[in-house]
């Protein structure tokens, strides 16, 4: 199979060194604003990875038009859940606002990719909505250049122990944030810690979100929810959750009856470069795509070392911490040949596919 055919995801989760899960107990979210923020330069770093990247071919053109994104007052336009809650993604309806196929749609936020980036990688960053509120001209420059926009909650608390009602207020607080300073409406969100079920699923839809990307199937970690996943139909690897919402699950690597973690993190800083590598071409021919995350604090060697935490905490977050941003040039670059893309764009070019199918 032609590597062009294989779709790579990138995906960012982005919060910073003081966020994290493993690290509650000793940086309680009260002293947040005193820690020292190095989201903003880590960030940056993987952006100039992503643009140093030349791809083979741009995948960008397919279905998407090239247009300035909106920034600044421009960017002030609040948008609302589609008018066609039935079927949001139904591309043979031209007056649906979120029709995938018309690229003169301004709700498509691949609409603002910047013509001098089509050749390099796209990706979608899980945006932490309490660093967005601080850093929003970050948002704006991550949208400025080509990627996806998408949210990862407001203040980084576990989904499942949060009521009912305070995720609902995280999940739509989050995403009007982002939406506010973009102008344009995210379509995805990421629980932290991958925190999800069923029931926490129903809530992100009810939000107004397009897309979940939460579930990861490693069961070794606890922190991890579960669901029970249909097939996928043929969409490579999306899965279908209702008529109008869609689950990205992060990629692991199936052995037999074994599953290892192969999505990226912490298990990418640990496991040697070759057998990662050997891992993900095993899923693209397997799966034709492959969806990773990591975090900007994953490359930040400078970052303050957090004492007072459990060995096994400190290991996972500090193991080969120096090497990563290396590690995923080396990745990237071996894998060049694939098309790397934005959730959102992926999503949408396999419902048109299914469509069309369906239409003959």
């Amino acid at each position: 199979m032609n590597p062009m055919n294989y779709s790579i995801l990138l995906t960012f989760d982005v919060e910073d060194w003081f966020q994290v899960e493993n690290f509650k107990k000793c940086i309680p979210f009260s002293s947040w604003p005193k820690c020292e923020l190095r989201v903003e330069k880590n960030v940056h770093r993987i952006l100039d990875l992503l643009d140093s990247i030349k791809l083979s071919n741009s995948t960008d053109s397919k279905n998407v038009s090239r247009e300035a994104p909106a920034c600044g007052r421009q960017a002030s336009r609040r948008w609302s859940k589609p008018t066609n809650p039935s079927n949001p993604m139904n591309p043979t309806n031209p007056s649906n606002p979120t029709n995938p196929t018309n690229p003169s749609n301004p709700t498509n936020p691949m609409n603002s990719i910047n013509p001098s980036n089509s050749i390099n990688p796209k990706a979608t960053f899980f945006i932490l909505g309490w660093l967005a509120e601080r850093l929003p001209h970050l948002v704006r420059e991550i949208q400025a250049r080509g990627h996806e926009v998408a949210s990862h909650g407001y203040d980084h608390v576990l989904c499942r122990e949060q009521s009912a009602e305070d995720l609902k207020n995280d999940l739509l607080k989050s995403k009007k944030l982002l939406e506010d300073i973009t102008g344009a409406p995210i379509y995805g969100y990421r629980a932290p810690g991958f925190s999800v079920n069923r029931n926490i699923l129903s809530l992100i839809e009810g939000e107004g979100y397009l897309y979940d990307s939460s579930f990861n199937s490693f069961r070794l970690n606890k922190r991890y929810g579960q669901i029970e996943l249909n097939g996928n139909n043929g969409n490579g690897i999306l899965h279908k959750i209702s008529d109008s919402f869609y689950e990205f699950p992060i990629t692991n690597l199936k052995i037999g009856k074994q599953i290892l973690p192969w999505g990226g993190g912490g298990y990418f800083r640990l496991i040697p470069s070759f057998l990662f590598r050997y891992g993900v071409q095993s899923i693209l021919k397997n799966q034709g795509a492959y969806l990773f995350y990591l975090h900007p604090w994953e490359i930040d060697s400078g970052q303050p070392r957090v004492t007072g935490v459990p060995v096994p905490y400190r290991f996972r977050h500090y193991i080969n911490i120096s090497k990563t941003l290396d590690k995923l040039a080396h990745l990237l670059e071996k894998l060049k040949n694939c098309q790397f893309q934005a959730c959102y764009q992926y999503l949408t070019e396999k419902i048109a596919a299914l469509n069309n199918l369906l239409s003959q």
